[in-house]
């Protein structure tokens, strides 16, 4: 379950959590704020009243994780465009629609598969890889010298090869949990035990690579154990958006 079913899951029906996803390394992912290359908006301060690109009003990191940032920083957009998803937001950035979108952010890849970035570093592409951004021969993953891009940039990569040179990364939100695995309060221990040690185990072998870790299909490289209160920050994001899980269900 995402982290926003789940909180929404746990406060509703007392669903808990086991495991969270790891995919490249990673236990968390980031919302991050695009605006085109060539803007003079360097600052948050910048985005007042100018606007808004984001997927749609349900998307954890293109829209909910992005209102505690606003409301910290005291901004307030101007006009708003939902997008229909995160690469239309990409897309309504880079085609001058509006002048800042939000999307999910993945850290960039090393050909080795290592993480190329470490957070406090600056969100986006070196600026000597900038030029070389393009995608591989196939047209299946964006590449900026042997850095892999893994934001949502890189959706656009076909329809727009040049993508990174006309779009930058503004600022990074605080880290996002990953996606669960969850169990129903009600779902047998001794049973749940069994299946918590069978995933770990599981998730150590080839055959764990070319199903559950599949980019293919749900991407997860690896589990690692999760609690509640890691998402106590997705809750921050409700609050922030006015929504009350108390009123879910009714």
């Amino acid at each position: 379950i995402p982290g926003l079913g789940y909180v929404f899951a746990n406060q509703l029906c007392g669903v808990d959590v086991a495991f969270k996803a790891v995919r490249f390394g990673w236990p968390v992912y980031w919302a991050q704020i695009l605006v085109p290359r060539d803007s003079d908006i360097q600052t948050l301060a910048d985005l007042n009243g100018k606007k808004w690109a984001y997927p749609d009003a349900g998307s954890t990191s293109g829209y909910l994780a992005i209102l505690p940032l606003f409301a910290d920083n005291g901004i307030e957009p101007g006009e708003t465009l939902e997008a229909g998803g995160h690469t239309g937001a990409v897309r309504a950035v880079y085609n001058g629609e509006a002048d800042f979108g939000t999307t999910f952010f993945s850290p960039p890849l090393k050909p080795e598969g290592e993480a190329a970035w470490a957070p406090g570093d600056e969100p986006d592409i070196p600026a000597d890889l900038i030029e070389s951004c393009a995608p591989n021969e196939d047209g299946s993953r964006l590449f900026c010298g042997d850095w892999r891009v893994l934001d949502a940039r890189a959706n656009l990569r076909e329809e727009a090869p040049d993508v990174v040179q006309k779009v930058r990364i503004l600022a990074l939100s605080p880290e996002i949990p990953n996606d669960t695995l969850s169990f129903s309060p009600d779902f047998p221990a001794d049973l749940r035990a069994q299946i918590e040690e069978a995933l770990v185990a599981f998730s150590q072998t080839e055959a764990w690579n070319e199903s559950i870790g599949s980019q293919d299909f749900y991407g997860w490289t690896a589990i690692d154990t999760a609690s509640d209160a890691e998402y106590d920050v997705v809750r921050k994001m409700i609050e922030a958006s006015g929504m009350d899980i108390a009123d879910l269900g009714q």
